[in-house]
């Protein structure tokens, strides 16, 4: 059976995630900083011990760049499938065995996650040329999630939890 990671950290679809796998009833792992209230998402009644089925544990992590996506890698078996923002994550969980989606339903593919890294890398590399931290190369925010993105996740976890 495989258990659901969530990288919690600022992950707008955590309770989501929850719900689906509560649906599919395996386990789930909430990841993030020590610092943010990990529980908050969970339902009242819900298991938090190991059972046949549905439980919800967390995984809390001292607040850092990255820490939580090593807890997360450290802790993963084949067949686990990840929910998280980070393409670097991502790539790790696929390289392990796992699945991976990210939170606006992209699912990543071992096929393509080269390319999509190496793009990354592209985009890390001109921000720090020109001395910027956030945005993209020209500079354009991030597309504000959309109840499109929150539906087109669910939907493509859901088809990961039935295969």
């Amino acid at each position: 059976m495989p258990t659901l990671f969530i990288d919690a950290d600022a992950c707008p679809v955590t309770r989501e995630a929850i719900d689906a796998a509560r649906r599919a009833k395996i386990p789930c792992v909430v990841a993030g900083d020590s610092g943010h209230n990990l529980a908050k998402h969970v339902r009242k009644g819900d298991p938090i011990e190991p059972t046949d089925g549905f439980w919800v544990s967390f995984l809390s992590v001292e607040p850092g760049k990255d820490s939580a996506d090593f807890a997360i890698v450290c802790e993963l078996s084949e067949g686990d499938i990840v929910v998280t923002q980070d393409m670097g994550l991502a790539s790790m969980a696929l390289g392990r065995g796992c699945k991976a989606i990210g939170v606006r339903g992209h699912v990543y593919d071992q096929r393509t996650i080269d390319a999509l890294m190496l793009v990354r890398h592209a985009e890390q590399a001109e921000r720090r040329k020109d001395h910027r931290n956030r945005g993209k190369i020209q500079g354009d925010k991030h597309p504000s999630f959309t109840s499109d993105d929150r539906e087109r996740f669910i939907r493509n976890l859901r088809a990961l939890l039935e295969e």
